[in-house]
This record gives structure tokens, C-alpha cells and sequence, in this order.
């Protein structure tokens, strides 16, 4: 499996060759193989670069980072955070979408899929893009994080006017990358149960997003998740 073939988005694919050429990559393609051969990984191979091509560079506002994808039957589809229709919200996600109703002052969402912010300019990565099914972290330290730090920096220096949302203490950690100067970052506890979510209710995350980019002469994103 070569990793170019799975990018379809030609701005990323332009941007990230050089990366795709280097060993650590190589080595990660070779990993991912032979882990298809003996498990079930999560996402799906088609699926693995599902936000790259849902959020082609040019569109790209808003940077939401989780951790590495569910590890449930059908949950997984590319996407941090998100889950196909008809699978139960995890609570991360149920989360998110209390912050988002009281936020926005919107509705629960009816889907957990995501894909409607994706194409709104909502880049939603993770830190590790695969993982076994049943086994979270089992993909950690493969080398998706040298690989999403790099993608980090490559939207630091070329975009403007991005908002990065830092959930959780993971992600703040890739605070270090993003200048503050031309980005805006939004950090808050991460929305998990298992996590000190509190202090996560309350932050407000999407009406900020909004207000910055409108102050920075943007389209602001249009949050709403519409019915099915």
C-alpha cells in the first residue's frame, strides 16, 4: 500500500510528496501491510486519508486534533471525533455535542458523521490515523506522529488565520508548532469522560472559531448538522 495512492486531494499530494518519499514513511507502509494481514485495523484503507480529501488545503480553516480512531466495529471512518450514521455517539462525540447545542444554541444532532464540517473547511486529524480494532494506542509510535507533526507545520507556514482547537493535553502539546501570531488557538480540557472534561463545558469553541474568522474577514463555518 503506498500512501499517494490513498491521498486523492491534489493540493496535499503536492505538499506532502517529499514526505512520502522518506524511510519513516516506507516503514509505516510496510507496518500497516503486515497488520492487515494478521488483524482488523480501523479505518478502512480507503479511508485512512478521508480528511485530507474532504479538506483540500485551500479550504482549510479550522484544525480540530484527536487521538487515534476508535477501535469499534464501524466507528471509525477517517475523521477525528466522528462515526458513521447509525452508530451510537461515543462519549467524546455526545460531549461535543452538548458543548455544540449550548454553544450554538442548536439541537442534539440526529448522525454522528461529521463529514458536512469536513467540507466546510474543518480539518479533522488525528494524531495516529489506524489503529487495531480493540485495542486502542496500538498503532502509537509507528511514525503517524512524525508524519501529523509535519502536516501541523506545513499548515502553519503556509495558511493564515487558522484556528487550531486543542482539546485535552495531547493536542496542546502541538501548541509549539502553531505561531500564535497569525493563527488563533483554542485550548480547553478534552471532551472525554475519562478525562477532566470539566472546564470542556463552557469553552465555547465554535462561536469563537466563528468570531475570529469573522474578524479576520472569513466565511465562518456553518456548524449545522443537518438531518439525514
Amino acid at each position: 500500500m503506498r500512501f499517494e495512492e490513498l491521498l486523492h486531494d491534489k493540493s496535499w499530494r503536492e505538499l506532502l510528496s517529499d514526505e512520502f518519499e522518506k524511510p519513516y514513511i516506507k516503514e509505516l507502509e510496510e507496518f500497516l501491510d503486515e497488520e492487515r494481514k494478521h488483524f482488523l485495523v480501523y479505518p478502512e484503507q480507503e479511508n485512512i486519508f478521508n480528511a485530507f480529501n474532504l479538506t483540500p488545503l485551500e479550504n482549510l480553516k479550522v484544525v480540530i486534533i484527536g487521538q487515534d480512531p476508535y477501535h469499534g466495529a464501524s466507528q471509525a471512518h477517517g475523521l477525528a471525533f466522528s462515526v458513521l450514521d447509525g452508530i451510537p455517539f461515543p462519549p467524546s462525540l455526545r460531549n461535543i455535542f452538548t458543548e455544540y447545542t449550548t454553544d450554538l444554541n442548536l439541537s442534539m444532532p440526529e448522525k454522528g458523521d461529521l463529514t458536512e464540517w469536513a467540507k466546510e473547511g474543518v480539518f479533522l486529524i488525528n494524531a495516529v490515523l489506524t489503529v487495531r480494532a480493540g485495542e486502542p494506542a496500538s498503532h502509537k509510535n509507528r511514525g503517524w506522529e512524525k508524519f501529523i507533526q509535519k502536516v501541523i507545520e506545513l499548515i502553519n507556514e503556509k495558511k493564515e488565520n487558522v484556528v487550531f482547537i486543542l482539546w485535552g493535553a495531547d493536542a496542546q502539546k502541538k501548541a509549539m508548532l502553531i505561531d500564535e501570531t497569525k493563527h488563533l488557538i483554542l485550548r480547553a480540557p478534552h471532551p472525554s469522560p475519562l478525562s477532566s472534561y470539566r472546564g470542556f463545558f463552557g469553552s465555547k469553541p465554535f462561536s469563537k472559531t466563528n468570531d475570529y474568522l469573522a474578524c479576520n474577514h472569513l466565511k465562518q463555518i456553518d456548524w449545522f448538522l443537518r438531518k439525514n
